[in-house]
């Protein structure tokens, strides 16, 4: 399976603190806003999301369709795909927005109870 773009969805506190640690690591923000209490950030190929307040715990992240760069790639995975394989592999999801087409989610546990997102947004 083709995933796409792997980052960290990181369950912050405070945003504006968060952001300064990561930006004195060497990240930048390259999406996201303050606003929307949200960030994401990169340092080479790493990539980071900061979420204030929308969600508990951390998460791995990937994204069908997207390099590391949020550039489109073809051909990917599309999540409704990679939603078919895990189940046929007996892979418990925990949630999926699914519509026909477009973007769509999965989120699932690995063995050790480490959240994982699914996030296509193409």
């Amino acid at each position: 399976m083709k995933l796409g773009a792997f980052s960290i969805s990181l369950s912050v506190k405070d945003l504006k603190v968060s952001r300064a640690f990561y930006e004195a690591l060497g990240f930048r923000v390259t999406g996201g806003s303050e606003e929307h209490r949200y960030l994401i950030l990169k340092n080479e190929n790493s990539l980071i999301g900061l979420f204030q307040g929308l969600f508990q715990g951390n998460m791995l992240t990937f994204n069908p369709g997207w390099d590391a760069t949020g550039s489109e790639v073809n051909p990917f995975d599309d999540v409704r795909t990679i939603h078919s394989n895990l189940v046929q592999s007996g892979i418990e999801v925990n949630r999926a927005v699914l519509p026909e087409s477009g973007p769509g989610h999965i989120v699932l546990n690995d063995p050790d109870g480490n959240v994982i997102l699914i996030d296509q947004h193409r």
